[in-house]
């Protein structure tokens, strides 16, 4: 019996099978790191609303679907890395 996937699925199985995921070197670790962002994202005691552009929002969101994070919890962390000093820029 075949199993019909959705939309959802077809396009997350697909992206496995072209190899675009990378296996994370120590779970342990970064679980611990995510349920820290998570609680730091948690102590929300005030709101920010901005304005960005469709495509700078846009990418933010597929960013935060491979961090395995809600955008605006990734947006967040973002934030919170800035300002504790935490925040590598990428190198190309």
């Amino acid at each position: 019996m075949k199993t019909k996937l959705t939309e959802e699925e077809k396009e997350i199985l697909d992206s496995f099978e072209k190899g675009e995921w990378i296996a994370v070197k120590n779970l342990a670790k970064r679980k611990k790191d995510l349920m820290q962002y998570a609680r730091n994202t948690l102590k929300k005691d005030k709101r920010l609303n901005i304005r960005i552009s469709e495509r700078d929002l846009v990418e933010l969101q597929r960013k935060a679907i491979l961090e395995g994070l809600p955008y605006q919890t990734y947006i967040s962390s973002i934030i919170h890395k800035f300002i504790s000093g935490k925040l590598v820029e990428a190198k190309n």
